[in-house]
């Protein structure tokens, strides 16, 4: 039967990569890479530099294939049925390549930026092609270091305090709201700097973009100092780039209120 690796490979370091990791790279017989156009072709480069790396040249082969567009626009009602209809365009794509692509005795595997159990939709896809049945796999998941792993070792600090808990959401989630009872707050996919709406409260910010690359950027600070310079940076990085990935922690501190 088929069999199909989801490997996290790390927040953008090469040697982020675990020694399961390049295990499973090295058992593999075709790669499944998505193509998000010349913008983001650095990512793709950066699967092959880890490939060409750690994987015996001519053992394996890459497949491409292109990125369907997800409506970046919708919003409110409109926000999580364009993120399904996002997902089921690329569970097609999917289910296309391990039927097409992948023989019957083959490994495949999909590269994912950070940790796959962390705000991506690649498990969750794989699950609906197999709820269609037309086409039969196994899969396994190799665990990789996620953007909000690397972010607080790079700021050299921890994710939650002494006895007290830590919570991972979005920037949509952020605009409405902080979290009840939590003061260290990760926030994800913020593409609208959320963390604006909080400058005039008593929080410390540890934002970093590109992380694990040669183009990362950190900024730390109170977040009324911080912030402003953040957005600069941000849009300047944006810009210069054409697309930016960025993770923060903000920082309650109800000891200095």
């Amino acid at each position: 039967m088929r069999k199909i690796h989801v490997i996290g490979i790390g927040a953008g370091d090469p040697e982020q990569l675990t020694l399961q990791a390049v295990r499973a790279l090295r058992g593999t017989d075709v790669f499944f890479v998505l193509d998000k156009g010349e913008v983001k072709a650095d990512l793709v480069r950066a699967r092959r530099d880890m490939l060409d790396a750690h994987v015996e040249p001519g053992s394996y082969r890459v497949v491409e294939a292109r990125d369907p567009e997800r409506d970046r626009a919708a919003g409110g009602s409109a926000y999580s049925p364009a993120v399904g209809d996002w997902r089921s365009a690329r569970a097609d794509i999917y289910e296309r390549l391990i039927s097409e692509e992948l023989g019957e005795e083959e490994s495949g595997a999909f590269l994912v930026w950070g940790d796959p159990a962390l705000y991506d939709s690649t498990l969750g896809i794989l699950d609906e092609i197999l709820a269609r049945g037309a086409v039969a796999f196994t899969y396994d998941v190799v665990p990789g270091i996620s953007s909000v792993s690397a972010l607080v070792a790079r700021h050299r600090t921890g994710l939650n305090r002494v006895a007290g808990p830590v919570q991972i959401t979005t920037g949509r989630r952020l605009a409405e709201g902080l979290p009840e009872g939590v003061d260290d707050v990760v926030v994800m996919l913020d593409a609208h700097q959320a963390f604006r709406r909080y400058a005039d409260q008593d929080i410390d910010i540890y934002w970093g973009a590109y992380i694990g690359t040669p183009d990362e950027i950190l900024v730390s600070g109170p977040l009324a100092e911080a912030g402003p310079r953040i957005e600069r940076i941000r849009a300047e990085a944006r810009e210069r780039k054409g697309w930016i990935m960025d993770t923060y922690l903000l920082r309650r501190n109800p000891e200095r209120g």
